[in-house]
C-alpha cells in the first residue's frame, strides 16, 4: 500500500517524544530532522518538504501539551493538520455544468490508466443515479477503442467511438449523442503520449475549444514520484487544469505525487485509483490520506466501503433482525461475502486504527475466506438456521463435503458464536444507552 514505507518512519520519529512534558526546540528539530528525510524518501518535491517542514516546526516549538496528549501525540495532532493542508485541507467535489450533459474531459500521458479511470469514474457516478456515457478520443493506440468499450459495458455506460476519425470531430458528436441519448454525463478519453509533446498538447487545445468541457482532468500514475508532479505542472500550463486523479495508489509506491500536486499545481486531486477492479476508486479526502499515512486508520472510508457493499435488501434483512441469537450461518456468510465486496482484505484490515502497521508484514489471501464459505456451503438449510443441531457427526459430514478437517468446521463454529457473542453485547450497550435516554429501543 502506498505510504507504507513514509508511516513507518514517521511513525518511529514520533515514538522518540513519547513522554515529554513539553516541546523545546532540540525535540522538534530532531523529529523534524527525520520527517524531512521520510518526506524526501517519498519523493516529495524538495521545495515542498523545506516549506512544511518550516510551518510545521513553528507550530511545534513551545507549544503547550493538551491535558490529555503527551508531547509524540501533540507533534502527530500538528503534522497530521499540516499534512491535510498540503494535500488541499477538504475534498474537492466535481462541479456540475447547469445544462446537460456535463462533459469530464481525461488527459495525461500513455500508461496513466486512463481509460481504465474514465470507466471507473462512469461507474462511480452510476452509482450516484447519473447517465454517463464515455467517448472514445484516443484514436492512436492500438486497441484503445475496444478496451474502452469492454470497460464500458462491465459499468453498464454507453461509448461513443466513431473509429479513427478525427478526435476533435468525435468529441463534438459525442456531446451531440449524449443529449439525443439522455445522458447527463459525458466523459472524454483522450489520446496520451509516452512524454508530453506539442501535437499532443495542441490536440488536446482543440477538443477543449470544441466541446467545452466543464472539467479537465489529468491522470496521473502515482507510482511516477515526482515525474507526476512535473507531467501535472506541464498539463496545467498548457490546458489549465480543474483537477487530479491518482491511479495506482494501492501500489507499492513512495506516494510522493499526492503530497506535491497539490502544493506545486494548486490544483485538487479529486480522486484515487486503489486496485485494480473498476469499482476501487475513491474521493480523494486530504485529512483521512493524512490518518492513513500517521497509521491512524481510516474509519470514515471504512464504513462508506461497507455501506455501498449492502444492498438495500440485504440492509432490510438485517432491520428485520429481531436479536443477536437469531444471527443464522446464512447470515454470517452475507456478511462475509460483503466483506469481500469492500475489496481486498489487506486494503480493508490498513483502514482500520492501529491495524495498518501491524498488519504490514502479513500476507492476507483474498482466498481466505473460501474455507469458511465452503463449510457453511456444505451445511442443510435447516443446520445453517439452527446451528445447535450441530453434533459431532453433522461437523464430521460437513467437512467431508467442503474437503476440509473437522476442526476447521469448530474453528468456525467458535467464531460464529463470538460474533453472535459480540452482536449481543453491542445491543445491550444500545439499549442502556437508550434506556438512560429515555427513549423506546429501536
Amino acid at each position: 500500500m502506498a505510504f507504507e514505507g513514509l508511516s513507518d518512519k514517521l511513525q518511529r520519529a514520533f515514538k522518540k517524544l513519547t513522554g515529554k512534558g513539553k516541546l523545546n526546540e532540540q525535540n522538534v528539530k530532531d523529529a523534524m530532522r527525520e520527517v524531512r528525510m521520510a518526506l524526501l524518501e517519498a519523493d516529495v518535491n524538495y521545495v515542498v518538504v523545506k516549506d512544511f517542514i518550516k510551518t510545521a516546526t513553528e507550530r511545534c516549538v513551545g507549544a503547550e501539551i493538551l491535558s490529555s496528549l503527551n508531547a509524540g501525540q501533540q507533534v502527530i495532532k500538528i503534522v497530521n493538520e499540516e499534512l491535510t493542508k498540503l494535500m488541499g485541507g477538504s475534498n474537492a467535489r466535481l462541479t456540475w455544468s447547469p445544462s446537460t450533459p456535463t462533459i469530464y474531459m481525461l488527459c495525461g500521458l500513455q500508461g496513466a490508466g486512463k481509460t481504465t479511470m474514465a470507466a471507473k469514474l462512469a461507474g462511480y457516478l452510476k452509482k450516484q443515479g447519473k447517465k454517463p456515457m464515455l467517448a472514445a478520443c484516443d484514436i492512436y493506440r492500438p486497441a484503445a477503442i475496444k478496451q474502452l468499450q469492454v470497460v464500458g459495458e462491465k459499468v453498464g455506460a454507453q461509448v461513443f467511438e466513431k473509429g479513427t476519425e478525427d478526435p476533435v470531430t468525435i468529441a463534438r458528436e459525442a456531446v451531440e449523442s449524449a443529449r439525443y441519448y439522455g445522458n447527463d454525463v459525458l466523459i472524454i478519453d483522450t489520446a496520451g503520449r509516452l512524454h508530453i509533446d506539442e501535437n499532443m498538447m495542441d490536440e488536446l487545445a482543440r477538443i477543449r475549444a470544441a466541446v467545452k468541457p466543464q472539467e479537465i482532468l489529468l491522470v496521473v500514475d502515482a507510482m511516477t514520484g515526482q515525474d507526476a508532479v512535473n507531467v501535472a505542472t506541464a498539463f496545467n500550463e498548457k490546458l489549465s487544469i480543474d483537477g487530479v486523479i491518482l491511479t495506482k495508489l494501492d501500489s507499492d509506491t513512495r506516494g510522493g505525487a499526492a503530497l506535491s500536486v497539490r502544493a506545486v499545481t494548486g490544483k485538487p486531486i479529486k480522486f484515487a485509483g486503489v486496485g485494480e477492479k473498476l469499482e476501487d476508486i475513491e474521493p480523494f479526502h486530504p485529512n483521512r490520506m493524512a490518518s492513513r499515512i500517521l497509521g491512524m486508520g481510516d474509519v470514515l472510508t471504512l464504513i462508506e466501503k461497507a455501506t455501498a457493499a449492502a444492498s438495500e435488501a440485504e440492509e432490510d434483512k438485517l432491520a428485520r433482525t429481531k436479536a443477536p441469537t437469531d444471527l443464522s450461518l446464512d447470515d454470517f456468510l452475507d456478511q462475509m461475502q460483503q466483506l469481500k465486496k469492500m475489496g481486498p482484505l489487506q486494503n480493508v484490515l490498513g483502514m482500520l486504527p492501529g491495524v495498518g502497521n501491524k498488519m504490514k508484514d502479513v500476507q492476507i489471501s483474498d482466498d481466505a475466506m473460501k474455507k469458511p464459505e465452503a463449510i457453511i456451503q456444505s451445511m442443510t438449510a435447516h443446520e445453517r438456521r439452527r446451528p445447535e443441531v450441530l453434533n459431532a457427526s453433522r461437523r464430521k459430514r460437513i467437512a467431508a463435503g467442503a474437503g476440509v478437517t473437522v476442526q476447521d468446521v469448530n474453528q468456525l463454529m467458535r467464531q460464529f458464536e463470538q460474533t453472535r457473542k459480540m452482536m449481543k453485547q453491542m445491543m445491550g450497550n444500545k439499549r442502556g444507552m437508550l434506556r438512560s435516554l429515555k427513549m423506546p429501543p429501536m
